[in-house]
């Protein structure tokens, strides 16, 4: 499946939580803290959008509706929730 954000809405891949901590203690998926970053998959087509695909985002925490593209968890933004480029 395809999905093209329209106007300010940007498509953003939703990168997988530590499972593990650096003593090497698992930690359970219903534990792990919500991600708040992600990788841009696909931008709509408002010219102020300033990300580009394959940048990788830091964006508000409760920001966004969730949906799943080919069985991979992603996240349909506003560009106004994106608060970073990190790189």
């Amino acid at each position: 499946m395809k999905i093209k954000p329209l106007g300010d809405r940007v498509l953003v891949k939703l990168e997988s939580g530590e499972e593990k901590t650096a003593g090497g203690i698992f930690i359970p998926q219903t534990a792990q803290e919500k991600t708040q970053t992600g990788v841009v998959v696909e931008i709509g087509d408002d010219e102020t959008i300033k990300v580009k695909a394959g940048d990788k985002v830091m964006y508000d925490k409760y920001a966004g509706t969730q949906v799943k593209v080919d069985g991979e968890e992603h996240l349909l933004l506003r560009f106004s929730d994106v608060l970073a480029v990190i790189g």
